[in-house]
């Protein structure tokens, strides 16, 4: 069944704006470029936003400007896009856009491998997303926590330093975030929960094929 619109609706919107599924590889990039002690270790501020700048273009700028375009030529009625058939030409552009980000940094040697299997997993999770999305009108804010709560807890049982803090703060947005698209949004709990699931298996085939 689908929630209740109650007072918790607001602030629900307000999650899954800051936290939408465009802004999560973004904010993993960010993690690894600015926080993480060794992904990026050595590299100057500069490389660093360029670096920044080069995953947001192509993960969300891209796939934004998309959705923009397709509400003002009448293909979407709303940018939210509220129902299965207004999501199939977003993803599919999306698929693309982060289809070429994975492939150029699995190309570039200084990128470190978590940063490559995070792109292959937000690559992945488009195909998942597109092909669940012909039965179910799939969660995409849960499919990224799925992949940011399956990030975490695989760097974080591979890292030679504790990062049980950044685990902790994932796991606890993930949960803050399909909390929200609970109360904000008209998803079923079995779109929520299988959008997790896809997230995940998403991590878990592209540290299995990087790896």
């Amino acid at each position: 069944m689908t929630a209740s619109k109650g007072p918790g609706r607001v602030i629900g919107q307000f999650i899954s704006i800051i936290f939408h599924p465009l802004f999560i590889p973004g904010y993993i990039t960010a993690f690894l470029l600015y926080l993480h002690p060794f992904a990026f270790a050595g590299e100057n501020d500069w490389y660093k936003s360029i670096k920044l700048l080069s995953i947001l273009i192509s993960t969300a700028f891209f796939p934004a400007f998309t959705v923009l375009l397709l509400k003002l030529l009448g293909f979407a009625n709303s940018v939210t896009l509220n129902s299965q058939k207004e999501r199939i030409i977003p993803i599919i552009a999306s698929m693309i856009y982060y289809f070429w980000i994975f492939y150029v940094c699995k190309n570039q040697p200084d990128n470190p491998p978590e940063l490559v299997e995070m792109l292959c997993a937000v690559f992945i999770s488009s195909i998942i997303a597109l092909t669940a999305n012909n039965f179910i009108k799939i969660s995409l804010h849960t499919i990224a926590m799925g992949i940011l709560a399956g990030f975490f807890i695989y760097i974080s049982w591979n890292s030679l330093v504790p990062l049980g803090l950044p685990l902790a703060v994932a796991l606890f947005i993930a949960g803050l975030v399909g909390t929200a698209r609970y109360l904000a949004s008209d998803h079923t709990t079995e779109e929520l929960v299988w959008g997790y699931i896809s997230g995940a298996v998403s991590m878990i085939i592209a540290v299995l094929v990087i790896g």
